[in-house]
């Protein structure tokens, strides 16, 4: 099943210089990138996207870290996308992810944990309406498709 799934690469990922690594390994794995930009997250956005979290009390510092540089934002497109992005993360600490992920090569914290993907259907498709107008995403088809999945894929 083709999923669309929202990515963050948070400002420790763009500050460390490691943008390029991180859609590569998205890319590599064969899923296709629709939609990106790069941005500041308001607070005003950052109140919407972790609503969930904002009474915390490490919420605080949540937001000052995310809004404390520039994001890429991603729209990720292929089979089973949600979860296998989540998988390709790893856990939230880069301290408790598998070597291999993202999170287990180059992360050693749980802030600072360079990507944030979307954990279900409806977050990822409330967090693209956050980030993205329609106008914003390309649906072309890739070329390489076949060469990527079975027809009955």
């Amino acid at each position: 099943m083709r999923e669309r799934t929202l990515v963050l690469l948070k400002p420790d990922c763009v500050q460390r210089r490691l943008v390029g690594q991180m859609i590569s390994r998205f890319e590599n794995k064969g899923f296709n990138i629709v939609a990106m930009k790069l941005l500041r997250i308001s607070p005003d956005l950052a109140r919407q996207h972790y609503a969930e979290h904002v009474s915390k009390p490490f919420y605080p510092g949540l937001e000052r870290f995310i809004t404390g540089g520039p994001v890429v934002a991603l729209i990720v497109e292929g089979p089973e996308a949600i979860r296998v992005v989540r998988e390709m993360l790893g856990a939230t600490s880069g301290l408790q992810s598998a070597p291999g992920t993202i999170r287990g090569d180059f992360s050693c914290s749980r802030q600072m944990n360079l990507v944030h993907a979307s954990d279900g259907p409806a977050a990822a498709a409330r967090e693209i309406a956050l980030y993205f107008d329609d106008g914003e995403i390309q649906a072309d088809e890739l070329t390489l498709r076949p060469w990527l999945l079975a027809a009955d894929e």
